[in-house]
């Protein structure tokens, strides 16, 4: 008798567990199991562009230097800290643990920063130099770097709000779940500071006489907001 009186609990207890799956599945299923990892992978690609955007102005630099160093040859302490300061951003070291590591992700920022700013004071002191404004070969370099300029902008544009989108994923319900149970080693990436995001990139327009206002420059001033 008492046995009889039992036996309907399994029946009860497999009866809740359904009903119980039946209401989670449907939210589980609503906000994607594969949320995480695709937040992840757009970080990363972001991230990759930010990298050979920054690596494709480094490497403009020495032929930029050089074609100065032809006209402002006494203007070394400009040119030598523009050389400096690309030596320290491309001796960096960047690896996947970059993104999560706060020191790490300070040094590369800091590094592209002092760049920028020495970058800038050596395109200031080529406005006394109308040989060098004329020369083809800072002309093509001049395009090349503004449209340089113009993709590393947009490129940490795309990457802030990649990584917006993937810290999100890992605090906000309902994705904050698969975090917890399966992804617990997914670790914030690291942003750009907003110093830096709205800080003015140099500016480069360096056009002949009164028509400076015009082409180049409007590329340049485009970016500087």
């Amino acid at each position: 008798m008492h046995a009889d009186r039992l036996a309907p609990l399994p029946s009860l207890r497999s009866l809740l567990t359904f009903l119980v799956m039946a209401a989670l599945l449907p939210l589980l299923a609503g906000c994607g199991y594969n949320t995480i990892p695709t937040a992840e992978e757009n970080a990363k690609a972001a991230w990759s562009e930010v990298l050979n955007q920054y690596q494709r102005r480094a490497d403009l630099i020495p032929n930029l230097v050089e074609t100065v160093k032809g006209y402002a040859a006494h203007e070394k302490d400009t040119l030598q800290a523009v050389v400096e300061a690309r030596s320290k951003a491309t001796q960096v070291t960047v690896t996947p643990e970059t993104l999560s590591n706060p020191d790490a992700f300070k040094k590369f920022q800091d590094a592209q920063s002092g760049l920028t700013s020495a970058l800038s004071r050596l395109l200031a002191i080529t406005e006394n130099y109308p040989d060098l404004k004329a020369n083809q070969n800072f002309l093509a370099l001049q395009a090349q770097l503004e449209g340089t300029e113009n993709r590393i902008a947009v490129a940490r544009r795309d990457y802030i709000q990649a990584v917006r989108d993937y810290n999100l994923t890992l605090r906000t319900f309902p994705s904050v779940l698969w975090a917890t149970f399966w992804f617990r080693s997914n670790q914030p990436f690291q942003n750009f500071s907003v110093a830096e995001d709205k800080m003015e990139v140099p500016k480069v327009n360096f056009g002949t006489g009164s028509g400076n206002a015009g082409g180049t420059t409007t590329g340049g001033s485009g970016q500087g907001g």
